[in-house]
Formats: structure tokens, C-alpha cells, sequence
């Protein structure tokens, strides 16, 4: 019982963090789903492209949380305030090249094969969007150092209130409310800019100022940058940028194949995709619990902790997903009409829960696992499991049943469970030949 309190005393704030986030991103899409169908399908696809630059570069920070929690076990705070300025340098270049990269798709938005009425919206959406990813990695950055040191009740009030902020935004900028411009999908890009400045903002204003952070704070101030810290955070972050990238671009992927079938189609996609965040999210909290926990046992060469943790973590990963399955079939048809009154776009969506249902054992398999892995240091066979999963196995699938078998929108994310638990049995498969090896040392760590 102690590991499972161990596990709800860290994921229950991440959870209420991510909670946030799906309160967010449904706010946005009923919001804008609201406003019209031609908006909802070019939100879709934007976010599809952002969303796959925001949890690659978020890949790229979570290299960060092994290291730290490795360094927490062993009550190394310089150590860790020394890798969190290392951090912010590496991330800060990461960032701008990823700017660089979303400049360049931005000129060839026209190119994607996505019906021509909806680039007028797409483009200034995107632009907005793009620029706001800087702040996102900002705030990520800070947010895994404070879950590395078991902190995460910080990062979660933050989101809390910037998600507030947020929704706030969209009220009155995308219906032009209290004297500001009707501004409808560039308007909710407008807000989600703000808002991520300003809880980035607020977060280094309270680091940089809580007491609970002075040891830290003296560890950052008192280091400098050095080629050695960014090597090992870059060694470290870019199998799990890759691994991250090529998850989060299936999903890309799928709402391009789903514009391929029209606005509806795409519509629909973006429905059923927020909808599955509510379970995704929320299994991401508990699986980062487990990341931490892991590396903090890994840290002191506990291993018979480190199996336990990760073991219980997914039969609760599981659990909390089953729950919430079973709510939303239950509620189905009312949650569905919140973000939408077309009669289309709704039975689309309907014939897409099933689907979604199918690939949560592989989805908390695979987040369970990956997030254990990343708690022992054993990051680089990821990238090859993912690649396997992803683009050989999930990708083609979508679009064989998608296409060629005539399938359509139930084809294309039938692409999901096939990848999602291919890669889930390669993490879990992984983890325990590793753990294996690491508890027949003398001292659990090699």
C-alpha cells in the first residue's frame, strides 16, 4: 500500500494539472466547434502539426526528470539547480529551431491537401499558435524540474490559473466579448499565447522568490552553463523527443488523412481526439508519477522498488483509465453535443468512441513503461521501439484500413491500438530485461 500512496501523493497533483489541461482543451473546442464547423476543422489540423512540435520538444525537457530525481534520492540539491540552468539552455535552442521549423511549414500550409476555404483560417491560427510553443517549453522545462523534486502541487496551481485565464480569452475573444473585436479561431489563438506567457512568467517569479526552492536557487546561481550538463541532458531528452515525436505525430498524421476526407470527417477526428485526452491525460500523470519514483529509487539502487513501482503503477494507469471509458460511454451523446450540433459530425464521432476505447490497455501500456524506462536511464532503445510501432506498424495500418480497405475516418484511427500496443509491449518487454540485469549487480546499478 505504501507505493500506491507513494504514487497518489506525486500523480493525484500532476493529474489535477492535466485535468486542467483537458478542461482547456475542451473549453477551446466547444468553444470554437460552436462557432462554426470550418473553424473546429482548421483548429484540428493545426493542432494536429503543434501539438506534434509541443510534445517533441516536451521530450527533450522530460530528460531533465531522470537526472533530477536520480539526484533528489541522493539529497544532491547543486547538483540539481546546477542541471536545471543546463536545462534552460538546451531547451532555449531547442525552441527556436522548433520556431524555425513551424516558419518553414507555415509557407507550405497549402500543400497539405486540406480543403482550399479553410486556409484563411488555418494561417493566422497557426501563426499565433506557433509562436506560443516557446512559452509552452518555457513553462515544461520548470515543471519537470519541480516534478523531479516531488514538487508538483507548483506546476499544477499554475496551470489551474492559466487555464482560467485562458478560457476567459476565448470567451471574449472569439464572440468579441466586454468591447474587444469577434476575432473566432484567431482569437482562441490569441488567448492561448497570453496565457502561456503569463504562466511562464508567474512561474519564474515564484521560484525565483519561494523558500522552498532556496537550496536550488543557490545550486542554479552559483553554476554556469557547461558543454558536460548539456551533453548528458541532450543525450538523455533526444530519444525521448524522438520517441514523443513519432507517437504525437501519428496522431498528426490522422488528421491530415482525415482532411483528406473532408471537413466533417476532420471535425469529427478532433472531437473524438479531445475527448480521448480526458483518459490520456490524466494516465500521463500517474505514468510521470511513476517516472519520478523510479529514478528516485534508481538514485539509492533500490530495485525491488523500482519493479514495484513501475508494476503498480500501471495497474492503476489502467484502472483510472477503465473509469473514465466507462463514463464517457455512459454520457456519450450529451458530451458529444457539447462541442457541436451538426448531425454529421456527431455520428461520425459516436462511431469513433469504440475505437478509442480498443487502445487504452496498449496507451497505458505504453506510457506506464516508456515513463519507467526514462526513471532508469535506459532512453535510447526507445527510439527504435517507437520507430517500429509508429511509422512502420501504427501509420500504414491507418492508411491501408483507412483508404485501400475503404474504411474511412474508423479506419484511419483504428491505426491507434495497432501502434500504441505494439509499442507498449516493446517498453514492458524492455523494462523487465533491464531490471533484470541492474538486480544481479552487487549495487542495483550499473
Amino acid at each position: 500500500m505504501q507505493k500506491i500512496r507513494d504514487i497518489l501523493r506525486i500523480g493525484v497533483p500532476i493529474m489535477l494539472g492535466q485535468a486542467c489541461v483537458i478542461i482547456l482543451s475542451f473549453a477551446d473546442n466547444i468553444m470554437i466547434g460552436w462557432y462554426g464547423v470550418d473553424d473546429l476543422a482548421a483548429s484540428s489540423f493545426v493542432n494536429g502539426i503543434i501539438n506534434l512540435f509541443i510534445f517533441t520538444e516536451l521530450g527533450f525537457t522530460c530528460g531533465m526528470t531522470p537526472i533530477v530525481g536520480a539526484m533528489f534520492g541522493r539529497g544532491d540539491s547543486a547538483g540539481i539547480g546546477a542541471t536545471l540552468r543546463n536545462s534552460m539552455a538546451v531547451n532555449g535552442i531547442i525552441g527556436v529551431a522548433g520556431l524555425v521549423l513551424l516558419a518553414v511549414i507555415y509557407a507550405f500550409l497549402d500543400r497539405f491537401g486540406q480543403e482550399p476555404h479553410l486556409l484563411p483560417l488555418i494561417r493566422p491560427y497557426f501563426a499565433v499558435v506557433g509562436i506560443s510553443t516557446v512559452f509552452a517549453l518555457g513553462f515544461n522545462t520548470l515543471k519537470q524540474f519541480t516534478d523531479g523534486i516531488c514538487r508538483p502541487v507548483v506546476s499544477m496551481s499554475i496551470l489551474m490559473g492559466g487555464n482560467l485565464l485562458n478560457i476567459l480569452g476565448n470567451w471574449m475573444l472569439i464572440y468579441g466579448k466586454m468591447g474587444l473585436p469577434e476575432l473566432g479561431l484567431l482569437g482562441a489563438g490569441l488567448s492561448t499565447l497570453f496565457s502561456r506567457v503569463v504562466m511562464l512568467a508567474v512561474f519564474v517569479i515564484y521560484l525565483m522568490n519561494a523558500r522552498q526552492f532556496r537550496e536550488y536557487r543557490a545550486g542554479f546561481l552559483s553554476s554556469s552553463v557547461n558543454g558536460a550538463g548539456m551533453r548528458r541532458l541532450f543525450g538523455m531528452g533526444y530519444p525521448l523527443a524522438l520517441q514523443t515525436g513519432m507517437e504525437t505525430s501519428t496522431f498528426s498524421v490522422s488528421a491530415i488523412m482525415a482532411g483528406w476526407l473532408g471537413a466533417t470527417a476532420l471535425a469529427a477526428h478532433q472531437v473524438t481526439l479531445t475527448i480521448s485526452q480526458i483518459c490520456f491525460m490524466l494516465m500521463t500523470g500517474l505514468a510521470t508519477a511513476v517516472s519520478v519514483l523510479v529514478s528516485g529509487s534508481y538514485g539509492k539502487g533500490d530495485m525491488k522498488s523500482v519493479k514495484e513501482y513501475a508494476t503498480k503503477g500501471y495497474l492503476m494507469t489502467l484502472s483510472v483509465s477503465v473509469f473514465f471509458c466507462v463514463m464517457i460511454y455512459i454520457f456519450r451523446n450529451p458530451i458529444i453535443g457539447m462541442f457541436t450540433d451538426s448531425a454529421e459530425v456527431k455520428a461520425l464521432a459516436l462511431s469513433l468512441l469504440l475505437v478509442l476505447f480498443t487502445y487504452q490497455f496498449g496507451d497505458g501500456l505504453q506510457l506506464c513503461y516508456c515513463n519507467a524506462l526514462r526513471g532508469i536511464q535506459d532512453v535510447k532503445p526507445i527510439m527504435v521501439m517507437a520507430f517500429i510501432s509508429y511509422y512502420l506498424t501504427a501509420i500504414p495500418a491507418a492508411y491501408l484500413l483507412g483508404f485501400k480497405a475503404g474504411m474511412g475516418i474508423s479506419g484511419i484511427w483504428l491505426g491507434f491500438p495497432i501502434g500504441l500496443t505494439t509499442a507498449g509491449i516493446f517498453y514492458f518487454l524492455r523494462f523487465r530485461s533491464k531490471v533484470r540485469r541492474l538486480s544481479v549487480t552487487r549495487d542495483g546499478i550499473s
